[in-house]
């Protein structure tokens, strides 16, 4: 393990690593945090609050058959938007783009909000995702302009435990707001957030970007095209796959093939060209491609928990959605703790990728216990288990932001960003896409009665079908969703397990 105490940038510049005296230190953080904490929390609600407001936008709406789309639609946005806003914020000025993130973002809660039709919704979504993705890409940039290497870890920290927590509450509030006042409500009650956000936003430190200084930009729009036609058909995929249905395999097999198509144009292209999206060198620097894959897995597994605890906890064990709101806190609480512990323990100790190793093992034997244990555990006992698996996952949270600022130097902060939140972004749809076909593989390949009983607790709810049951056929959907989680919760160990790998595996190991 060496130390580095200072990173070159491609630039000729270095990152300092030298300390900040407490009196700095708090005018930093009083000055950048709380001024970005408003959007660090929409940019992580969003991708997790319209969970529970499916069904209801859904019998609404009238688009059961399309209804995954309210969430692909973000995740392309959000996916394709967040290297635009990285190169962009580099090249003119971090706050000016995170405020008109902000105002997209708006303005997509708003259409969302009226969307009297189908297609409506998803432009809304659209342009919620685009200004999420520049949310959680310029919010890290930002902090990570504002203090040295080694005092950014409690920033990040910080980011952390915001952006888990809000993660793991969004079903939460999501719920609540549809039962009490109607899908539109998840959407309309963003609109005072991100008034207030914009407004914190304005006490940002604002610092010009790159042509501000002189540079000049050439905007790479043919890369931003076809790395959306890479995206979005590869997101396509993967809902479809995860149906596992025949009838689905072909357009699965087409959107995979025009995704690949796309990305060996795209890779061609920006090797190319002087400024483009994805600068391939930076990506192939093995601190941050490593540091990409362990957030990857990390933060999939936890999405995915986020996804189908509270169908497991509602299906499995007969919780009403109220009690699962509930029980879903100490994974929230267990991630913040995670992120602001990793934080100061790199302060302290300038150790980076070590902490992110040992908190995804951590997550991995969490889950590998739920999936041998979670048949017989309480259900708070069970909760407690998938809390410090997200405390282990919440400790890798801070560490690839940093690992990746570090690495990339500081005139090219917005594009390390962006490159850790394409990858937690492309994680956690990747990860729900393979977890989701354990999980319904697993049932397909049982007793089909179980499978269908399934498929009508979760468009009906358990209280609803589970009193209406014989004991007998209880018991068997018990059993059979117990087996068919079991595969998913190993799954979900397996993938913690690879980023725990990956984690050894990055060079930066002191910042």
């Amino acid at each position: 393990m060496t130390p580095r105490d200072a990173i070159a940038a491609p630039d000729g510049q270095t990152e300092p690593a030298h300390g900040m005296t407490p009196a700095e230190l708090r005018a930093a953080f009083f000055r950048t945090f709380p001024a970005v904490a408003p959007s660090i929390v929409i940019g992580a609600v969003d991708q997790t609050v319209t969970a529970t407001a499916l069904p209801a936008i859904a019998g609404s709406l009238g688009a059961v058959e399309s209804i995954s789309w309210v969430v692909v639609a973000y995740l392309i946005a959000a996916t394709v938007s967040a290297p635009v806003c990285g190169q962009l914020g580099d090249a003119l000025g971090r706050r000016r783009l995170l405020l008109v993130s902000l105002a997209l973002h708006a303005a997509g809660s708003a259409v969302a909000a009226t969307a009297g039709s189908f297609g409506w919704l998803i432009v809304g979504r659209l342009l919620q995702g685009a200004g999420g993705g520049g949310l959680n890409t310029l919010t890290m940039a930002i902090i990570g302009e504002a203090v040295p290497p080694r005092e950014r870890g409690r920033f990040q920290a910080w980011i952390a435990a915001c952006f888990t927590l809000a993660s793991a509450l969004g079903p939460v509030l999501g719920g609540w707001l549809t039962g009490e006042f109607g899908w539109r409500a998840v959407f309309l009650a963003q609109l005072p957030v991100a008034a207030l956000a914009f407004g914190m936003a304005l006490r940002a430190p604002a610092r010009p970007g790159t042509r501000g200084r002189g540079g000049r930009l050439r905007f790479d729009a043919p890369g931003v095209f076809l790395f959306a036609a890479f995206v979005a058909p590869a997101l396509f995929a993967l809902s479809l796959a995860q149906r596992l249905s025949f009838a689905a395999l072909p357009g699965a097999v087409l959107m995979a093939a025009a995704a690949a198509l796309a990305l060996f144009l795209l890779v061609w292209r920006e090797k190319r060209v002087r400024d483009p999206l994805l600068p391939l060198g930076l990506l192939a620097e093995p601190t941050i491609l490593r540091s990409n894959l362990f957030t990857a897995c990390g933060h999939g597994a936890l999405v995915a928990l986020l996804t189908f605890l509270p169908i497991y906890l509602q299906s499995a064990r007969g919780l009403t959605p109220g009690a699962v709101g509930l029980l879903l806190l100490p994974l929230a609480i267990g991630g913040g703790i995670g992120g602001l512990s990793a934080g100061w323990m790199m302060t302290a100790t300038g150790l980076s990728s070590p902490l992110a190793a040992a908190g995804l093992s951590l997550a991995a034997a969490g889950l590998l216990a739920g999936a041998l244990l979670a048949a017989a555990l309480p259900v708070v006992a069970l909760a407690f288990l998938f809390g410090v698996v997200a405390l282990g996952i919440g400790l890798s949270y801070p560490v690839s932001q940093i690992n990746a600022q570090v690495a990339a130097g500081p005139a090219r902060l917005g594009a390390a960003a962006a490159s850790v939140q394409f990858a937690r972004t492309f994680g956690a749809a990747l990860a729900t896409a393979l977890l989701g076909a354990l999980l319904f593989g697993s049932l397909a390949a049982g007793d089909p009665r179980v499978a269908a009983l399934f498929a009508e607790v979760v468009r009906d709810g358990a209280a609803a079908v589970l009193p209406r049951l014989p004991d007998a056929e209880q018991a068997a959907l018990r059993d059979g969703l117990a087996a068919a989680f079991r595969a998913a919760f190993l799954g979900a160990a397996a993938l913690t397990a690879l980023g725990a790998f990956m984690a050894w595996r990055v060079p930066l190991r002191r910042l």
